[in-house]
């Protein structure tokens, strides 16, 4: 077997064989050994035997037979009684060389992890960790992530999977980084790998200095895998790398350890959260084939792709409703219990990091930044920039982009835990910090944003109306929540346009409600306008008429124009069109009186909408030039394309075909630069109408399903009822009646459902079309 074994490695080096001095160097063993053992005479003992098929390229599987044949070996030859070869006895001045086979046992139910097994495969292939024993620096790879992402599972699996390339042995220490007991000191860690390597202890130096030097004379042209798991800090780990080149040194770490990266060369692999395929697939592994689908994707949930947590739940009941965090606690075992496993990461910081971490828990949204950490803790940007960085090094939180850092929910779930431990009075300052910093940046970021709108003053600047979108983006889910207990009135006035642009109409569902709470008049403006949005007409008339009222009493003329334009948008979507226009004339001769010359456009504007509507196609054509014109002129590009839009609409309804799909390839453009997500839908719908009208059908169905799948995103109504109007136009056309018949029925349910009359008039007019055209479905 050996024999054979030897001459394929040969092959498939494409040189000479190995010789017996060639693997006594590689093993430590004399040459007579070496002799018996390839000549048959003796049989390698099982640990030798091991090592050599190793040494001479078996695979694993192969390593496996061969263990088996060689043992059926040694069975067949004890009754034979025949007399053994005596080993020839190694001279003294040749010591054995003791094999050091130090891993833990294998992971059971290793799943994943291709990116990161190739990353330190990759290791094995460097020159100084492949070439002959000495060569180079020896090379060191740093698994770094946050607690219980399975950083140890990782190497240790690893480390048995290429064990058979170090035929000198492996070594292993747990330095207890992390732990509540105290971290393994590298002497003493020195001291247990020498005695590993057949050091008596009489040999053993007593300093640490002069324990790394015997060390790195003993592993000196030898290859030698080394692990060193749970690492606090490089100081720890530099005593104990190797001095030259043959060994592979592996690094676990909760802690980045820049310095070993920057000064030691370490390869640094990061190690991540299993996505969720791949914790649904160890679930099932550790469950067996028969766990229920629905089970599994419970437990994957909840475990935010830690594979400590998804080893932990599969070990519990999953109907087990125990929450938070003491829903992985495995028999009171620290080491798998994840808020103690959690806590140990937090005693390595430094106070304002553990600080930090701490008031992040109050935090109501997923991603923060320097500004906010700081606002929390009350000290400057630069320190809460500090503390997150260490955080991050840590790995408590992870990068989310553009500044921004997150936690996974356990992480989070930890945190707030934390949190709740605070003061009553600390907490409650920390968010009124928080508050007073959010919505200072708000409305910076709005003002930004939509310059010609009225803001109050910010002491906060904001780069640029990409980073306000960017700031606001990020920040939305935690302003939305904060106005659940603070500021909801001053965030309700900063955030409307925001959230109305932005289709984010759940959002100002909420935000306008919890203002409104408190009787402001601007509230119920906005919350009547998302009413409306959303095609609840009745609510949205209630809120502008206390709107109308609440201004008028304050004598805020500003405040009432913008209520009575909204209501009168309700009067036409619910069909009175003259009621809509008279007040929208109101509207505008407010604005005019008070000098607000946006305001005036935007009624321009409106007006021209409902004219359109009216099929007063001249005057709604005098109209939006005008309003196209006076954006134009206050440089507010999305309104001017709302305008040219609107233009558009009408060309296209009095046969002007290329005016009007230019126009309304304007108004799309303008919309989608300025991520105006309703605007964006409308346009889609009118050009679609146009390209109908035009008798391009396949383009009108294309910028219709596109208006469709947006009104349904938003949940703007209107838009969706007018894309399933225009839909079942072009299929009916198109000789699809059956198909145009659904469009036009869902349209109508629709448009009974929200009060609008002007969609439920088409649906009702394409029905009967679609009845006369011929049955449906034939």
């Amino acid at each position: 077997m050996l024999r054979e074994l030897r001459r394929r490695d040969a092959r498939r080096r494409g040189g000479a064989e190995l010789t017996y001095r060639e693997l006594a160097a590689a093993t430590g063993w004399s040459h007579g050994i070496i002799g018996g053992y390839l000549g048959g005479r003796v049989l390698p003992p099982t640990d030798r035997f091991d090592v050599l098929v190793r040494l001479l390229g078996a695979s694993p599987a192969e390593q496996g037979a061969l263990a088996t044949a060689r043992d059926r070996v040694e069975e067949h030859r004890r009754p034979a009684a025949a007399p053994p070869v005596p080993e020839v006895v190694v001279p003294p001045s040749v010591p054995e060389v003791a094999v050091p086979r130090q891993l833990p046992p294998d992971v059971p139910a290793f799943t994943g992890r291709a990116a990161p097994l190739a990353g330190l495969d990759a290791l094995l292939d460097a020159p100084s960790a492949g070439g002959p024993p000495g060569a180079g620096a020896p090379r060191v790879a740093l698994i770094a992530g946050t607690a219980g992402v399975g950083k140890t599972a990782l190497a240790v699996h690893w480390a048995h999977r290429v064990a058979g390339r170090f035929p000198d042995g492996q070594l292993h220490v747990d330095l207890r980084g992390y732990d509540p007991q105290q971290p393994v000191d590298p002497g003493d860690a020195l001291a247990g790998f020498l005695r590993g390597l057949g050091v008596p202890a009489s040999g053993i130096p007593a300093t640490t200095a002069e324990r790394a030097a015997r060390y790195r004379t003993e592993v000196a042209g030898r290859r030698l895998l080394v692990l060193l798991d749970n690492a606090s800090t490089a100081d720890q780990v530099r005593p104990l790398l190797p001095g030259t080149g043959g060994c592979v040194v592996v690094v676990t770490s909760r802690d980045a350890l820049g310095g070993l990266v920057a000064r030691d060369g370490a390869h640094p692999v990061h190690l991540d959260r299993l996505d969720p395929a791949a914790s649904r697939a160890l679930l099932r592994r550790l469950l067996g084939p028969a766990a229920d689908t629905g089970t599994v994707e419970l437990l994957a949930r909840r475990c935010a792709g830690l594979p400590l947590a998804l080893r932990v739940a599969a070990t519990r009941d999953p109907q087990d409703t125990t929450g938070g965090l003491d829903a992985f606690d495995a028999g009171g075992d620290p080491r798998t219990a994840l808020r103690s496993v959690f806590s140990w990461s937090l005693r390595r910081l430094g106070p304002p990091a553990a600080a930090a971490f701490q008031l992040l828990g109050l935090h109501p949204g997923r991603v923060v930044d320097a500004p906010v950490t700081a606002a929390l803790a009350g000290v400057p940007v630069p320190a809460g920039r500090a503390a997150l960085d260490e955080l991050a090094r840590a790995h408590l939180v992870e990068p989310a982009g553009d500044g921004g850092y997150g936690m996974h929910d356990l992480l989070r779930a930890y945190s707030a835990e934390l949190a709740a431990g605070l003061p009553d009075g600390a907490a409650r300052a920390a968010l009124d910090r928080l508050a007073a910093h959010l919505l200072d940046t708000a409305t910076a970021a709005a003002a930004a944003l939509f310059p010609h709108d009225h803001h109050r003053p910010a002491r906060s600047t904001v780069d640029g109306p990409g980073a306000a979108q960017r700031w606001l983006d990020r920040h939305r889910a935690a302003l939305v929540a904060l106005a659940r207990s603070r500021a909801a009135v001053e965030l309700s006035r900063v955030l409307w346009r925001y959230l109305e642009v932005g289709g984010h109409y759940r959002d100002a569902l909420a935000l306008h409600t919890a203002a409104a709470a408190h009787d402001d008049a601007g509230a119920h403006t906005s919350l009547g306008a998302v009413h409306w949005l959303l095609g609840d007409h009745d609510r949205a008339r209630v809120h502008f008429g206390r709107s109308l009222r609440g201004h008028r009493a304050a004598g805020d003329t500003t405040g009432e124009a913008r209520a009575t334009a909204r209501l009168a948008l309700v009067h036409e979507r619910l069909g009175d069109h003259d009621e809509a226009a008279a007040r929208l004339r109101d509207a505008l001769a407010m604005y005019r009186a008070a000098g607000d010359r946006h305001g005036e456009a935007a009624q321009l504007l409106n007006l021209g909408f409902t004219y359109q509507r009216m099929h007063r196609h001249a005057t709604a054509e005098r109209h939006l030039r005008q309003a196209a014109g006076l954006f134009a002129e206050l440089g507010d590009r999305r309104l001017e394309g709302y305008a040219l839009g609107n233009l558009g609409a009408v060309e296209s309804a009095t046969g002007r075909p290329v005016q009007a799909l230019g126009h309304l390839r304007e108004a799309l453009a303008r919309c989608v630069e300025a991520g105006d997500r309703g605007g964006e839908g409308t346009a889609h719908a009118t050009i679609g109408a146009a390209y109908h009208r035009a008798g391009r059908p396949a383009k009108a169905l294309g910028h219709l399903r596109r208006a469709l799948a947006i009104g349904r995103a938003t949940g703007e109504c209107g838009l969706e009822v007018e894309a399933l109007n225009t839909l079942g136009d072009v299929l009916l056309a198109a000789g699809r009646p059956d198909a145009a018949a659904r469009r036009f029925a869902a349209a109508r349910a629709l448009a009974e459902r929200t009060g609008d009359r002007h969609g439920l008039a088409g649906a009702l007019d394409g029905e009967a079309r679609t009845r006369r055209a011929g049955p449906a479905g034939r």
